[in-house]
């Protein structure tokens, strides 16, 4: 890590681009669309547990939000409530003084780096640093720690070093609150770190250049479950009419590779636990790759596959409409009857001579 002299560099002043007080939602939503925010940078490094940079690129050409799909919508109202009550907390207990400044700043050297804040800190040598709020539930504040030692967790530390950076501010401040009352609260600190952050500079415009500007798709590398999920997003249900899919070259390397960790998979004394993480990251590219269709074909030398990703579906009444169903027509179910699909995915060796 870096010294942190800042002394050495040359400072600069934030931008406004816009002020936020009394701005509509979808307006604040269509600024945020125009560079990358401190929440975005998780998903760019591939460390966001809500979503991919395929996920993020959509966002930005405004062609699928990642806000109404990034986990329990319950959970971040209620952040967004507890919010006030959370920095009072941290105020009561570090003495210091916080305000909010209503604006949307963006970073004069790199324009497309943009940063709304929650609040800022006068500290007492007459410096300012940056207050994030979070919120959790007791049985995710063990995110706040790795190997017992204090931390934060790796996806908001790379919001609070874009703010940093945006603002040419050198201390950010975390108050996570976990529980109900103002002794189960988690105060972390961090400070800045140059070589953090020209990296984190460099893949940021290599995202908004390479991709968002060229309007070209990051291609997935995050864990299997999260591309999965967002495959699901993009493409919505099968559809049996779609044409086959033959596979190119990377992808038929990749379906070379899930089936040699299959082989490697019957070899009990091999750990298990690494094979399926990267089986399930290979199947969710692959899946992604077939997009609505059921069916994908690949050629290697005398043999084919053929992968299938079939729809089953079942009609079942979900929760929501089965407590509609109870208070409004206990007697008719039909209208509420909704229909699911899961799709199971299988690879299938056949010889090329054989065919």
């Amino acid at each position: 890590m870096m010294a942190n002299n800042t002394t050495q560099r040359a400072r600069h002043k934030p931008l406004v681009l816009v002020e936020t007080a009394n701005l509509p939602r979808n307006e604040w939503l269509a600024y945020r669309r125009r560079g990358i925010g401190g929440s975005d940078v998780a998903s760019i490094f591939g460390i966001s547990p809500f979503r991919t940079a395929r996920d993020l690129y959509f966002d930005k050409l405004d062609i699928a939000s990642v806000e109404e799909d990034e986990g329990n919508w319950v959970a971040m109202e209620m952040g967004n409530l507890l919010e006030p009550l959370v920095a009072k907390i941290f105020a009561k207990k570090t003495g210091y003084k916080i305000y909010q400044i209503k604006k949307m700043f963006y970073h004069p050297r790199y324009p497309f780096m943009l940063a709304d804040l929650d609040y800022f800190v006068e500290l007492l040598d007459g410096t300012t640093a940056i207050l994030e709020i979070k919120t959790t539930n007791y049985n995710a504040r063990d995110h706040w720690w790795l190997d017992g030692a204090e931390t934060v967790p790796v996806y908001y530390e790379s919001q609070g070093r874009h703010y940093m950076s945006v603002m040419d501010l050198d201390r950010v401040f975390f108050c996570c609150l976990y529980g109900n009352n103002e002794e189960e609260v988690i105060i972390r600190e961090i400070r800045r770190d140059f070589a953090y952050e020209e990296e984190m500079i460099f893949l940021e415009q290599e995202f908004w250049e390479s991709h968002v500007q060229a309007k070209l798709p990051p291609p997935y590398w995050e864990p299997g479950d999260l591309i999965m999920a967002s495959a699901r997003r993009h493409f919505g249900a099968a559809d049996p009419n779609a044409p086959v899919i033959e596979l190119n070259a990377s992808m038929s390397a990749k379906l070379m590779r899930y089936l040699q960790l299959q082989e490697e998979k019957k070899n009990v004394e091999v750990n298990s636990k690494q094979i399926d993480k990267e089986l399930n990251r290979l199947k969710g590219i692959l899946v992604a790759e077939m997009g609505t269709s059921c069916t994908a074909v690949c050629k290697r030398g005398k043999a084919s596959y053929t992968i299938t990703y079939n729809p089953v579906r079942k009609t079942a009444i979900d929760k929501d409409g089965l407590l509609r169903l109870k208070l409004q027509y206990p007697d008719i179910y039909e209208q509420f009857v909704s229909t699911s699909e899961f799709r199971r995915f299988n690879v299938k060796a056949a010889s090329v001579d054989a065919a």
